[in-house]
């Protein structure tokens, strides 16, 4: 017997619908929803803990997978079954992650599990801007302590109107593409890729999202109400004791204010803080600390963030003595590496990126096989943050999902400008080598002069800033602060980074951790982070002006030519024989694809070598070459037959003809020897092909003048094949008679 469901239905206004379905599967998790849209159905599915974990903080995992049989493919690959998670399920992951966890209680330190699952692939949803959506109605199901229903929406713009959730081909006729995560009273992330948008219009496109997120929000609601609310869980909530956090309050206070008026450098700010704290603890006992040295650690942080706050609302200064709007001092320097294709330092105050750009054809391509999607990209970004960059020494596991994220942010920030024609694969490759504030945006200042640097012709160049806003709350006061440091990031109450050109956004990601944050404010904030984004563009711009006309000497040129479809197997030859040859002799590098619409040949040639590029190109040359009827070429010999020479084109080598005996000379020729011998060269007339041999004719006798009284032989009679009526019986030969 099928269990009672609960359903709610969302209008998407455009006809489209998505339905939260409940009471059918995973009963025995803590919350379960079936979202779908189309043909697209997400299971997710919660679970949290009833006993506390002995850590300080939320161990929360949200995990996003799609399911190869959800569109009825295999998973790629000799073992058929899904592994690791692809850097699509990732930045989903961190998508949802960022939204839920300011949401659950500080004193909350429960194993939670948010697992969104892919069940059923609809060509025409993408399932990824659901994920926030199931994530929050299966929350709402259970009795976690959780702040309040959440959801996320995609935004589109095509000609001038909003889409939410576009399709994936709408998302190629927009010039926006930007998720939202937002409750029903505020906005909580932003993050996205626009074509040179202003701040104006990224602000509407964040309220035309927030409008539907609000829907979203009171479906799931009226879905728990129908399903029945479930009493929020009891748990042992942290210790906390007012009178102590006072005294500590008053003990840091004006101390902390003090050394974060000094305006000190990183290192030094952390031992003066870390000299105050060690102060107050030595003020109490070893039992006192025993008993409550935790709650110490505790109230001395909440009393640094205050002072910190205070001093930038109040003096409008910061940790390093800056002004709100003011950027530390930059430095850069392109062609660096010697070897590399293309390479750049972008130095801002402590934060230093090294990239570098590697060219290659489209078989170096970065192949994309998700469930949902199947594609390549011929630019991409990957960063990269070692320990050291922060001075710590930490074990290395593998590519992080904030590495994913930020190297994500980046790509998407320069690819709007890498050229729809150019010729090559490039890969941006971002090494962080110092941090203290905004790495990804150093990637993208790093990566807009390494690709000028290689040459790659920018459309133009691109800069980004990490900003930080700390507001005073009732006060009305609010600080926007350009250029965070890395302690300002988590003190501050919104953090949000913006890449640009001059004329316009190309990309963002925002936080934002306060309530009700006015779009009055958040427009200043913009208007703020494009001051700053201009500044450093003049910056980048002082070290390299525009793209290097050329790319480097030894950086691989690429010459592309397109040849009808009738030819590729010749240039690839028998089992490859022709190309692999080819590239051998010449040290280039060969790709031929097929037009998918003309079904020509599209050849790329990839070579660091001239020589070996027009050695390639001439190959491609004599393979489609044709002469014309009535037309005159230079040949050599290269093959001597008994009836006639072997002659190959000057023009196209490898291309060869039959020089018949017939056909050397006027004279009657017995040997051809006689005439021609190996490696002569002399021009010939070509007469088209042959109706009775048919192959192509050449001449070298029709461009010799006649001797003087010759005389033709007449043609052969040509009696055919049909001898009726004909009558031998007059034959000079006598019949024999018939032997019996």
């Amino acid at each position: 017997m099928i269990p009672k469901v609960f359903k709610e239905v969302i209008d998407l206004g455009d006809g489209r619908e998505i339905s939260i379905e409940t009471g059918k599967l995973a009963k025995q998790a803590h919350g379960s929803v079936v979202v779908q849209s189309g043909k697209c159905m997400l299971l997710c599915t919660v679970v949290s803990n009833y006993k506390q974990s002995d850590v300080d903080f939320l161990p929360l995992t949200v995990d996003y997978r799609e399911k190869f049989a959800a569109s009825g493919r295999y998973p790629g690959g000799f073992f058929k079954r899904e592994a690791r998670p692809s850097d699509g399920e990732v930045l989903t992951m961190r998508l949802v992650d960022r939204v839920l966890r300011p949401l659950f209680p500080k004193d909350y330190h429960a194993e939670t599990q948010v697992m969104i699952q892919l069940m059923s692939h609809d060509d025409d949803v993408m399932p990824e801007a659901m994920a926030g959506l199931a994530a929050s109605a299966a929350i709402q199901l259970s009795d976690f302590p959780f702040e309040c229903a959440i959801s996320e929406a995609r935004v589109g713009r095509v000609n001038g109107e909003f889409i939410i959730n576009p399709t994936r081909a709408q998302l190629k006729e927009s010039d926006i593409d930007m998720m939202i995560g937002a409750s029903a009273d505020s906005v909580m992330m932003v993050e996205g890729e626009m074509k040179e948008i202003s701040e104006e219009e990224m602000v509407e496109a964040i309220k035309f999202a927030h409008d539907h997120i609000k829907i979203q929000c009171a479906a799931q609601l009226r879905l728990a109400e129908a399903f029945g609310k479930k009493e929020v869980r009891e748990y042992d909530t942290e210790r906390e004791d007012e009178e102590l956090a006072q005294k500590i309050h008053d003990m840091a206070y004006d101390k902390v204010y003090a050394v974060a008026k000094a305006g000190s450098a990183k290192h030094e700010r952390s031992a003066s803080f870390q000299e105050i704290k060690e102060e107050i603890k030595a003020t109490f006992s070893e039992e006192e600390m025993a008993d409550f040295g935790a709650l110490v650690s505790k109230y001395y942080s909440k009393a640094e963030k205050a002072a910190i706050r205070d001093l930038t609302l109040n003096e409008g200064l910061r940790l390093d003595g800056r002004k709100t709007d003011e950027i530390r001092p930059i430095w850069c320097e392109v062609d660096y590496l010697p070897s590399t294709h293309g390479s750049a330092i972008f130095t801002r105050g402590e934060t230093q990126a090294l990239a570098t750009v590697t060219l290659g054809t489209s078989r170096e391509a970065n192949k994309i096989d998700m469930p949902s999607y199947e594609g390549e990209e011929t630019f991409y970004l990957h960063y990269n943050f070692p320990p050291f960059c922060t001075g710590e020494a930490r074990p290395l596991r593998g590519t992080s999902r904030r590495e994913v994220g930020h190297g994500n942010l980046a790509q998407r920030a320069l690819k709007g400008m890498i050229p729809a024609d150019c010729p090559y694969t490039v890969r941006v490759v971002s090494e962080v080598l110092e941090s203290n504030g905004s790495s990804s945006m150093a990637t993208v200042c790093a990566g807009t002069m390494a690709l000028m640097d290689a040459g790659v012709q920018l459309t133009k160049p691109v800069s980004g800033i990490a900003m930080g806003l700390i507001s005073g709350g009732d006060t009305g006061k609010y600080a926007v602060l350009s250029d965070i440091l890395g302690d300002e990031d988590h003190l501050g109450d919104m953090d949000f980074k913006v890449t640009g050109t001059a004329d316009g956004i190309t990309a963002c990601q925002m936080d934002i951790k306060v309530k009700g944050l006015s779009y009055e404010i958040l427009v200043n904030a913009l208007k703020q982070a494009q001051a700053g984004r201009i500044h450093i563009l003049g910056k980048l711009t002082e070290t390299i002006a525009a793209p290097n006309e050329d790319v480097k000497p030894h950086s691989p040129k690429m010459v592309t030519r397109t040849i009808p479809n009738e030819f590729i197997g010749a240039l690839i030859g028998p089992g490859g024989k022709v190309i692999q040859e080819l590239q051998k002799e010449t040290g280039c590098t060969i790709v031929i694809n097929e037009d998918p619409v003309t079904e020509e040949g599209i050849v790329e040639i990839l070579g660091t070598n001239q020589d070996g590029i027009d050695a390639v190109l001439a190959k491609i040359d004599s393979l489609m070459f044709k002469p014309a009827v009535g037309s005159v070429y230079e040949v050599k010999v290269i093959k001597m037959l008994d009836f006639g020479a072997v002659v190959e084109y000057m023009d196209a080598p490898g291309n060869e003809v039959l020089l018949h005996v017939s056909e050397l000379a006027w004279e009657r020729t017995e040997n051809v020897s006689d005439v021609v011998n190996m490696g002569d060269v002399f021009d010939v007339k070509y007469f088209g092909v042959d109706p009775r041999t048919r192959k192509d004719k050449v001449s070298r006798k029709a461009l010799l003048p006649k001797p003087e009284g010759f005389k033709e032989r007449p043609p052969r009679e040509d009696r055919g094949n049909d001898r009726r009526g004909s009558d031998r019986r007059g034959s000079d030969r006598d019949r024999k008679p018939r032997r019996d």
